[in-house]
This record gives C-alpha cells, sequence and structure tokens, in this order.
C-alpha cells in the first residue's frame, strides 16, 4: 500500500478550484463550452437531462469564477451566449486527459 511521507496541505487555490469543478454538471458544462456550446439550449441539448434551474446556476457559478463571460447581443429577443475566458480555456487540457481517460 502507498503511503504519503510528507504531509502537505492542499492549498487554497487547488481546493477553491477542486470545489467548483466538482459541482454536478460543471465539468460537462466545460466539456461542452471547449466543443462549442454558448446557449443555454446548447448545453441543455448536449447535457441531456439537466433541470433548468441547476444549469441556470452552474453557469452563474462558472461566470463567477471567471471561467465563462456571459454576453448579451442586443437583438428582440436578446440573445445570451457563454464564452469561454482565458482561464477557461487552460482547462483544455484538464479537459483532454479526463476524455482520454475515459475512452481508455
Amino acid at each position: 500500500m502507498w503511503r504519503c511521507k510528507q504531509h502537505s496541505p492542499v492549498p487554497e487555490e487547488v481546493r477553491r478550484v477542486a470545489d467548483l469543478l466538482e459541482r454536478r454538471y460543471a465539468v460537462s458544462i466545460l466539456y461542452a463550452s471547449h466543443q462549442g456550446c454558448t446557449r443555454f439550449t446548447e448545453f441543455r441539448h448536449a447535457l441531456g437531462e439537466i433541470p433548468p434551474g441547476t444549469l441556470a446556476q452552474r453557469l452563474v457559478e462558472l461566470e463567477r469564477a471567471g471561467v465563462l463571460k456571459r454576453e448579451v447581443t442586443d437583438a428582440r429577443p436578446p440573445r445570451v451566449e457563454y464564452v469561454l475566458t482565458p482561464s477557461g480555456l487552460k482547462l483544455r487540457a484538464l479537459l483532454d486527459a479526463l476524455d482520454a481517460w475515459a475512452r481508455a
């Protein structure tokens, strides 16, 4: 059995990111974003059975975390899109690794 010889606490920054990504559907939303989803209905279609309220809440949380940016286009009706920020784009390697592991 493997044992950790040196004990160091998990850095606060890592715990905050883990807390965000551990929320239900968060990683799936980010995956869908990297696949080109930007609109609420696109996310619902890509994620399947996600409750609309949960999707709305996760989009707000990911926006507050600086991973997604909410953009409203002045149109009738207004068009809302969620686009990846530079921070969100940096998660690509993590999502690719999860995808590769899941397919192995």
